[in-house]
């Protein structure tokens, strides 16, 4: 089943908003501060990279092209990683406050 028209520019474009949501969070929560870091901090860290880094992919494998011409499979993979890399985003900035 194809998916809707509009279905890649609005998965890319969403996913290039909550990348530059992660950016401004890093810049905010401290990412140069010349204190030492805590395993905490290394997983905010780690958690903000493993989410930038589907975030990045999501373009990518929206926009790859695929066999049938009418097939959906790189949409979804898109769309799982779009809502891998939210979740991770989200939950590096939940850590970062509530620790």
């Amino acid at each position: 089943m194809p998916s809707p028209t509009g279905s890649v520019p609005a998965l890319s474009a969403a996913s290039a908003t909550i990348f530059s949501i992660g950016i401004v969070f890093l810049g905010y929560w401290g990412l140069y501060e010349p204190t030492k870091w805590r395993v905490v901090d290394i997983v905010v860290f780690v958690s903000a990279l493993i989410g930038f880094g589907c975030l990045g992919l999501v373009p990518w494998m929206a926009t790859s092209p695929v066999e049938p011409e009418n097939s959906d499979v790189r949409i979804r993979v898109a769309r799982r990683l779009f809502l891998t890399g939210v979740i991770a985003i989200w939950l590096a900035v939940a850590i970062s406050v509530v620790f």
